[in-house]
């Protein structure tokens, strides 16, 4: 799924799980990274922040400015301090735009923002009052703890049926025989304080009734303070129908708040607290305190203790199978704040007639923006409603700070093997909650294409995130583990980020369709001042992301780029990776070098050079501006250029070019091991020489210029690209078209003895997209291959709707890859990142150029 180091996680899926329990105990907090600020700059900065407004009005130019002025004010002895690689671009951040303060930002607080976990809450906020839901499950006679997402847990299946990104979401878990169906509904009433209150409601059904295990459930509701406030627990906890408070505290973001559980169940509540910084290892302290009890006393049940100054209350509670509670957190408990009826009404009948209020709402809304009812069946739009429910439902917030390998050949001096990035917040989507809890760059991209079709303001905001990580160079780190609850998931050997290395810049897709989008008038003028507004503050980092591309990630010839990063000196990769390319072990030329020329990566820089030419001429105009990208582009789109670099004419394919020879294989050999003894290992072994040449492996990479549609309609070598993609011996299946050709001297082949294929094969959604999407603009244009590209359309459309489908009614989740063979799910399930995009496909909505 993704670049820089996901290929190597995935393909030890199995092994995460496992190296987790050791990383929680391993991991320290992040320290914080001192930035040091001369006086005269932090008043100039207060200065242009204030005057920020008028300045914009101008466009580009006001860019250039702000660009310039700010550039000066950075002290030189400060730089000369601080390694550039962890020196933020000097700009006004894009999330102090007025359009991302007051209501918007307060609506957006709290939400599930922890979506490593089954249940988690919090706000966004760097050291916030978290909340979340652990329980235990029964498998084969035998109690085990449930909280963090992952696959041991053997869950049938999880996931949000219904969530609209802000104060209301669904999620049904099924584990073995139990049914876990919980609510989160959000309220801003009158005497709430900041952020407003909210309530989780959680009922749990069970067909076990043949075993008394299995007739009682124990759940686990937690808060912890990341601040380190103490947490008052409530006077008579053990007896809820007399009091419902079960917590209570005081914060200087929300005021006083207090935590209620409400519940017409015959419950047993017992508790723990618990003193520690350590939030990420709860699920340790909670096990071990039961393990406790049930030795000394043989009762499996939280001891009742209570630390002095506890900023963790863990609360059991215990009942018969069926059962309903509702937990609701009241803020601002202040005189006159009406806390008793702001509970009432998040709590009961109440709740139950608001939950079905919002998921009508939500109902109504996926019918207004996708519009399937008269295009699928209700299994479609079943796994259409889950598809954008688990996307918004997956969206997290972190803080922290990167970790970024010390770069080659340069002056910086660190006593660790890497320097930390400046501390930073990130509000995302992320791919996958097992196994890919956090936000990864040019999977972004691609996530943004869907949301933002459901509520633009949470997609500017993301953006606004992720552009506010560039450093000085232009530089985003493409994997982002901030916070030790998302370090915690991570292997050691996965966290560094390599400052040398790009990822796919996708986050130009989404910024296409929103300046298509104001020139078609399909936004509100309010909408589209603040599409404007935004693309006014970002376009100064928008042009240094680019240029960070176009001077580090540029090949020989002009107009020509390739990935840095890949290992030129490996023994034990038949094919040697291309990480930051985001398809991994896609084939490239066989040895490494700068004569290489990447056409995906060429084709992203013209999507980039594109883009930049529209926002220039939409948020200028009359100035004329964006010329240097203007140019750039229409190299980057000349037709004869790119086959000249590009193609081969007898197949009417393209490829990558670089240093190649077909005859490399894998070899078993001894391999020394220090003076002790040899190893018996899978060795890379060259039987000829390479020479400079075309990569002769058709894949989606061979694809790429047919999705950038450089290719004109009256071309005969569209005819070409149309029969590569319907050729069943090529890259034609009955469930989607395959990463790599079946006639590629690599289809399938493992890229070492620990790496099984990944994007040598497997059916992807995000690829298939983009093919989706250029076989219609083909299918509308005039020219001789207009019906063939239709035919092709409907029937691939047909086939990959179908195959997702099937495969989610019959497991339970959308899957990060599909088998080419079969059809099947593989690689991580509880894939709603790029999967998600099913849901375009199914409502015929494509990315324009």
């Amino acid at each position: 799924m993704t670049g820089g180091g996901r290929r190597s996680a995935r393909s030890r899926a199995k092994s995460y799980t496992d190296v987790n329990e050791d990383a929680v105990h391993r991991t320290k907090p992040n320290s914080n990274l001192r930035r040091d600020k001369t006086r005269d700059r932090g008043n100039a900065l207060r200065i242009l922040n204030v005057n920020l407004k008028i300045v914009l009005g101008f466009g580009i130019l006001a860019s250039l400015i702000i660009f310039f002025l700010v550039s000066h004010l950075i002290n030189p002895a400060e730089v000369a301090r601080k390694p550039r690689v962890v020196t933020p671009f000097p700009a006004p951040k894009i999330m102090d735009l007025p359009q991302f303060q007051g209501q918007h930002k307060e609506s957006l607080y709290w939400g599930t923002y922890r979506p490593h976990v089954y249940l988690g809450i919090r706000a966004r906020s760097p050291r916030s009052l978290i909340a979340g839901l652990m329980w235990i499950g029964i498998k084969d006679g035998r109690y085990f703890m449930r909280h963090i997402c992952q696959d041991s847990d053997e869950l049938s299946t999880y996931g949000w049926t219904h969530h609209n990104g802000r104060d209301f979401g669904h999620q049904l878990l099924v584990d073995q025989d139990m049914t876990l169906a919980t609510s989160f509904l959000k309220s801003k009433g009158v005497g709430s304080g900041y952020g407003g209150d909210w309530t989780v409601r959680i009922n749990v059904q069970s067909q076990g009734w043949n075993d008394e295990m299995q007739k009682n459930v124990h759940l686990f509701f937690y808060l912890a303070d990341e601040d380190g406030n103490s947490l008052s627990l409530g006077r008579d906890i053990l007896d809820i129908r007399e009091n419902s408070l079960l917590a209570s505290g005081s914060r200087t973001d929300i005021g006083g708040w207090q935590l209620h559980l409400k519940s017409e169940a015959d419950l047993e509540v017992h508790y723990s607290g618990f003193r520690t910084p350590h939030i990420h290892n709860l699920s340790d302290l909670v096990q071990e305190n039961l393990a406790s009890q049930v030795r000394r006393f043989s009762r499996l049940q939280l001891p009742d203790i209570y630390e002095s100054s506890s900023n963790i209350l863990v609360f059991q509670i215990s009942g018969r199978i069926p059962l309903e509670t509702d937990t609701v957190f009241v803020s601002g408990t202040g005189i006159n704040s009406r806390v008793e009826e702001r509970i009432s009404n998040l709590a009961g009948v109440a709740l139950t007639n608001q939950l079905k209020v919002k998921q009508r709402e939500f109902d109504a809304k996926f019918e207004n923006c996708f519009q399937l009812a008269d295009k699928l069946d209700s299994k479609s739009i079943t796994v259409g409603k889950a598809a954008i429910g688990n996307m918004l439902g997956g969206i997290g917030y972190f803080f922290g700070q990167s970790k970024i390998s010390v770069p080659k050949n340069s002056n910086v001096k660190s006593h660790d093997d890497f320097l930390l990035y400046w501390p930073a917040e990130l509000y995302t989507a992320v791919p996958s909650r097992p196994f890919f809890p956090r936000g990864f760059l040019w999977d972004e991209g691609f996530h943004q294409l869907l949301i933002w079709r459901w509520d633009l303001h949470i997609c500017l905001d993301i953006l606004g995130h992720w552009l506010d990580l560039i450093n000085i160079d232009g530089w985003i780190p493409r994997e982002q583990i901030l916070g030790a609850e998302a370090l915690s998931k991570v292997p050691a050997e996965f966290v560094l980020q390599h400052p040398s290395n790009g990822n796919p810049p996708t986050l130009f897709l989404v910024l296409r369709d929103l300046v298509n989008g104001i020139k078609k008038n399909k936004f509100s003028a309010t909408e589209s001042n603040e599409i404007i507004s935004f693309l006014q503050q970002a376009f100064v980092r928008l042009e240094a992301w680019f240029k960070w591309f176009n001077t580090t990630q540029s090949g020989k010839d002009i107009g020509s780029y390739y990935w840095h990063g890949r290992d030129k000196s490996t023994i034990r990769e038949l094919n040697p990776k291309t990480l930051s390319s985001g398809l991994d072990d896609y084939p490239r030329a066989s040895h490494p070098s700068e004569d290489e020329r990447h056409l995906d990566l060429r084709c992203w820089m013209l999507l980039a050079a594109d883009c930049l030419h529209s926002i220039a001429e939409l948020i200028d105009k009359e100035n004329k501006p964006g010329k240097e990208y203007g140019s750039t582009a229409k190299l980057l789109s000349d037709f004869d250029i790119l086959n000249q670099m590009h193609l081969d004419h007898a197949s009417g394919a393209y490829f990558d070019f670089g240093n190649h020879t077909e005859k490399v294989r894998l070899s078993w050999k001894e391999v020394t091991v220090g003076n002790t003894h040899a190893n018996r290992e899978l060795v890379r072994e060259v039987l000829e020489r390479p020479e400079l040449k075309l990569v002769p492996n058709l894949g989606y990479v061979s694809l790429f210029p047919f999705m950038t549609r450089i290719i004109p309609p009256e071309s005969w070598i569209l005819e070409k690209q149309l029969d590569l993609i319907s050729n069943q011996s090529i890259l034609w299946t009955n469930y989607g078209l395959r990463s790599l050709a079946k006639t590629s001297s690599l289809y399938m082949k493992r890229n070492t003895e620990h790496d099984p294929p990944y994007w040598r094969g497997p059916i992807w959604m995000n690829m298939n997209f983009m093919i989706l999407s250029s076989l219609r603009h083909y299918s509308l244009e005039k020219g001789p291959y207009r019906d063939k590209a239709r035919a092709i359309y409907d029937e691939l459309r047909h086939n990959l709707i179908r195959n997702v489908v099937q495969n989610y009614h019959k497991t339970g989740f959308l899957w990060e890859q599909y088998d080419q063979k079969q059809g099947k799910g593989k690689g991580a399930r509880v894939f709603t990142g790029w999967t998600s995009l099913l849901l375009l496909i199914m409502a015929e909505a494509y990315n324009e150029m």
